[in-house]
């Protein structure tokens, strides 16, 4: 498989470029996203993703490695080709696709031309496991993880500095942990304060 290319763009076309490898010019087919990054007689690196069929041997190009590997999953939905898995990604970009297929979105696949209501359908059923998780819900949920060990910390720190043992803490914190996850799951910052203040008494009852 040819993974990516790089040299001197020699030629610019709508629907393409043709980049100079080892003195051997390459025709590679991208998006108007890629061509647009590309300039005239420049160094240019695309990754690329070969597609082979028994008359034709056909390189699709891409500004990033993340395109190129959605382009090659939409193809493992049932009616859709290479020429359609370009459209897709002419229209939205990587996360945009995983987005509207995460949330069924079928509005915003049909805006690809060549896909209707039936096809965003099969599509989304299809690959609603397979395309990987939108960058907003990744990040929220690294969002999550920093608050959580944030409030974590403080309150471990803010215990031992009273003079429990850090075993204590630990314990404490497990007693409050609930309420803190309750406030995570609501978009809360979870407010240290007062879940040092419950800790404080968990203790105290034991």
């Amino acid at each position: 498989m040819i993974a990516s290319v790089a040299g001197k763009v020699t030629a610019i076309a709508p629907d393409g470029a043709v980049i100079e490898v080892g003195g051997v010019g390459i025709l590679v087919h991208c998006t108007p996203g890629t061509l647009a990054t590309l300039r005239m007689g420049e160094e240019a690196r695309l990754a690329t993703s070969l597609v082979v069929r028994e008359e034709s041997l056909t390189l699709y190009g891409f500004a990033t490695d993340d395109e190129r590997v959605v382009f090659e999953l939409l193809q493992t939905a049932s009616g859709v080709g290479p020429k359609l898995a370009l459209a897709m990604l002419a229209v939205h970009t990587p996360n945009a696709l995983r987005t509207a297929v995460a949330a069924a979105d079928l509005k915003a696949l049909t805006m690809v031309p060549g896909i209707g209501q039936k096809g965003a359908q099969r599509i989304v059923l299809e690959l609603k496991d397979r395309l990987g998780t939108p960058e907003a819900a990744v990040n929220a949920a690294l969002n999550g993880e920093r608050h959580s060990a944030a409030w974590r910390e403080q309150v471990h720190s803010g215990l031992v500095g009273l003079g429990y043992s850090s075993k204590d803490a630990d314990q404490a914190i497990a007693a409050v942990e609930p309420d803190a996850d309750a406030d995570l799951a609501a978009g809360r910052q979870p407010q240290v304060a007062a879940l040092l203040k419950a800790a404080l008494r968990s203790l105290s009852i034991r």
